[in-house]
């Protein structure tokens, strides 16, 4: 379920809201302000990035936290997440509109403790949506909307307007008025510039929705805390969670073609390269999100990639050696890059320092592991256990004769005609010389009692075509 985004604008016009004076703090050291950015389409990676921020604040011992936001919307359940998130936080929650927050923006907006705009600012329209952007059920959608406005209750006490501001943008079907000013009526869904959200409503007058209008975070904060009184510290998003965010934009795309590359393995004989290649691109279609994680543990995941790259070389592609050297190469620069004192955040100097020792150790490891192995090879035949060895691949090479006897049966069966004793879509039974075979098409079905002609043989299967009149 998202929060759609997108609705016409109240008709309203104001100068916008004067920014309160600059102050010093009370207690004589600056204000320390955390800006964590909330970009792009609200989902599981905004969330990531929200949540590790906010506890890097805490650890900082940050007095304000600044959303820096400008989002279509997004997902309704992780709008909650957020929500949860931010009432965890035990300093001041400023949101910057920069310069939109639609939708869940809009909710997520409104828990904090205030609202500031750019100049050409916009925020708004938060009805709830399917996930592709439709109505949904009248009778869901009125209890969603019922829920979201006790929400919006419960977190906008002791705020104003902004109770009733937000109800307007999620519920079309309600009239929003002060006093004789309908600020929007009937049938429609409210979104406000920031001009809007600053005009002022009521005795003694309030702003609707906005603390204030400024045209960049440092005026926002001189303004509110005096300009040499604050030290903003900015929260870095980190190449995982940027990551993580293409993969969930494209995700549709990354589904498309996993499931093409799959259809075409189904259509191909044996199992490759189309194979592998859906059965990733799914898995990142799923486990996307996950990557926003994995910032600061490089080493391991350039471990993972070797080790798998290695394993495609021995399982699906063996004797094309590319792959295998290329994962050796990965496991060990990996083991270097784990063993060296790189800090995190800082910038990386690849003096000869940094990787003398490492290497010794690698050097050091690789010497012990060939070592050992010498030692295993001229010791292990007088082993007790090497007989046992011994007679496992002495039955391991009778099975690979049977198999190869088997395979070269059905090599002499190429070019043999034989008919169809069961439907094959592609696989299934045919019958030559008044024996079954298992047998498969490359391509296509055909239908019991079809002529076929064998084209090849594997160890488990005959390859067939429908043979031609």
């Amino acid at each position: 379920m998202v929060l759609c985004a997108a609705a016409p604008a109240a008709t309203s016009a104001a100068a916008p809201v004067a920014l309160p004076a600059g102050r010093p703090a009370a207690t004589g050291k600056k204000t320390v302000v955390y800006v964590i950015p909330v970009r792009d389409q609200i989902a599981k990676p905004i969330f990531y990035i929200l949540r590790r921020g906010l506890k890097e604040a805490i650890e900082q011992k940050a007095d304000v936290v600044v959303l820096d936001m400008k989002t279509p919307g997004g997902a309704l359940d992780v709008t909650f997440d957020i929500m949860e998130a931010l009432a965890k936080f035990p300093g001041a929650t400023i949101t910057y509109v920069n310069n939109e927050a639609l939708s869940a923006g809009a909710f997520i907006s409104a828990v904090t403790d205030e609202i500031y705009f750019t100049p050409d600012g916009v925020i708004g329209a938060a009805a709830p949506v399917s996930a592709e952007g439709k109505d949904i059920d009248t009778t869901m959608k009125l209890k969603i909307t019922s829920y979201l406005k006790a929400r919006v209750r419960a977190i906008s006490e002791g705020k104003g307007y902004r109770g009733q501001v937000i109800s307007a943008m999620i519920d079309a079907d309600i009239e929003f008025k002060i006093g004789d000013i309908v600020i929007k009526p009937k049938g429609e869904l409210l979104s406000l510039t920031a001009t809007e959200a600053g005009k002022t409503y009521g005795d003694p007058a309030s702003p609707l929705l906005a603390a204030g209008v400024a045209k960049d975070i440092d005026a926002l904060l001189a303004n509110k805390f005096g300009a040499d009184n604050y030290e903003i510290r900015q929260f870095q998003v980190t190449w995982s969670e940027t990551l993580a965010q293409y993969l969930t934009r494209f995700s549709p795309i990354l589904m498309g073609l996993g499931l093409l590359a799959l259809f075409i393995e189904f259509k191909t004989p044996g199992f490759g390269f189309f194979g592998i290649s859906g059965i990733v691109l799914l898995a990142v279609v799923f486990f996307g999100h996950y990557v926003a994680g994995l910032s600061g543990h490089e080493p391991a995941i350039l471990f993972a990639v070797g080790l798998l790259l290695l394993g495609v070389e021995l399982v699906f592609f063996p004797g094309i050696v590319a792959p295998a050297l290329i994962g050796v190469a990965c496991m060990m620069i990996s083991l270097l890059w784990a063993m060296a004192d790189i800090w995190p955040n800082q910038p990386l100097s690849f003096s000869g320092d940094l990787f003398v020792a490492p290497a010794m150790n690698l050097g050091l490891a690789l010497m012990i592991a060939v070592g050992l192995a010498i030692a295993l090879m001229r010791f292990l035949p007088k082993a007790w256990f090497w007989d046992r060895l011994v007679l496992a691949a002495a039955s391991d090479a009778n099975s690979q004769m049977a198999a190869h006897s088997t395979q070269k049966a059905r090599q002499d069966l190429i070019g043999e005609e034989g008919v169809a004793v069961t439907d094959m879509f592609p696989s299934g039974e045919v019958e030559i010389e008044g024996r079954r075979y298992q047998a498969r098409l490359d391509l296509g079905h055909i239908t019991a009692g079809t002529a076929i002609i064998v084209k090849s043989g594997s160890d488990f299967s005959l390859i067939v075509e429908r043979k031609l009149p």
